[in-house]
């Protein structure tokens, strides 16, 4: 092997460090290296940061360029060279380097990806998560029994019966479930695109309480267009009380005053629905005029203006609640 690198170095450099690569993540396989180790080696290779993100598995794993590992939740870059590994849900192994990736970190990602998912089939099970519905379906049943959604939930990628996930809701109604802690917040890559509720973390014989509330924070969700101003991902840890307000609120429902009040100053300009969202969601009058880039002195002309079509100040603390719930109960009606 040694001979053979050193020749392909004479004639193509890039072509003997790639052998060099496959080589040295052929040692760390022989050697049976944890997930860790074979980050590391992703890193120090490759001269940058490298992280895994698994989340059928709950593992994150970043590791510096020097070696070090440095884990850390900020969401991944899309821009960064990535590689799925192979059968294991959505883990993706990460490279973090700002510039275009070349050919020795193609050979680095798909030589790491690969091993890596020797590991993880060999330590901690294949994670199939929403790759099987119908698992997912049988955990979420309560009517189902108990060893039925526990064996489930291990064919999913559960450890046991305290492994703790949170169930996501989206419009189509298919359930999904993501392995990880309570203190958790998932990153984009880990959600499904568009609109989704995210159930509070639980045990697995309880996921069907996250899913319960998933589908209710699914409701306070929104397209995040103009014509449907808020946020696309729900929390439901975040909802708190304001939950109840789902249970008064039936889909379709005759809009209350309020809402409809709003609903005739929305038709009365194109700006008014985002106006008043950024007025109800931001901490003050000059922070709403920065989510919207508009100048202060327009904006409290819009307030102006639609304080007089809606019949109510917004600009005063009772008046803004009065705003939120508005909004609120014509997201949940509309929904």
């Amino acid at each position: 092997m040694k001979e053979l690198t050193s020749r392909l170095s004479a004639v193509d450099p890039d072509a003997g460090a790639a052998v060099q690569v496959i080589a040295y993540f052929d040692r760390l396989a022989a050697t049976r290296a944890g997930v860790e180790a074979l980050v590391r080696g992703a890193a120090v290779l490759a001269g940058c940061p490298a992280r895994l993100v698994d989340p059928g598995h709950a593992i994150r794993v970043r590791v510096e360029a020097d070696g070090t590992r440095s884990d850390r939740d900020d969401p991944p870059d899309p821009a960064w060279p990535s590689a799925a590994v192979p059968r294991v849900g959505s883990a993706t192994l990460w490279l973090e380097r700002a510039t275009g990736s070349d050919v020795v970190d193609a050979v680095i990602l798909e030589r790491a990806a690969g091993v890596i998912r020797e590991v993880l089939d060999r330590t901690r099970g294949r994670a199939p998560a929403a790759a099987d519905p119908a698992l997912v379906e049988t955990v979420l049943d309560t009517n189902a029994a108990e060893q039925a959604r526990l064996h489930a939930a291990r064919q999913l990628g559960f450890s046991g019966s305290e492994a703790q996930g949170r169930a996501l809701a989206t419009p189509d109604g298919q359930p999904h479930i993501l392995l990880c802690s309570a203190s958790t917040r998932l990153a984009g890559t880990e959600l499904p695109s568009g609109r989704v509720g995210v159930g509070p973390a639980r045990s697995v014989l309880h996921l069907p309480d996250s899913w319960a509330a998933a589908r209710t924070a699914l409701r306070f969700t929104a397209e995040g267009t103009p014509q449907d101003p808020g946020e696309r991902v729900v929390y439901a840890d975040d909802l708190g009380g304001i939950a109840a307000l789902a249970g008064f609120v039936a889909p379709g429902s005759f809009p209350l005053p309020d809402v409809r009040a709003l609903e005739a100053a929305t038709a009365d300009a194109p700006w008014m629905l985002t106006t008043l969202q950024a007025v109800a969601s931001t901490a003050s009058l000059r922070a709403a005029a920065a989510e919207i880039n508009v100048h202060h002195s327009t904006l409290q002309k819009r307030i102006a203006h639609a304080e007089g079509l809606l019949g109510w100040p917004v600009h005063t603390p009772k008046g803004r609640l009065r705003l939120q719930l508005a909004l609120l109960m014509r997201q949940l009606a509309r929904s």
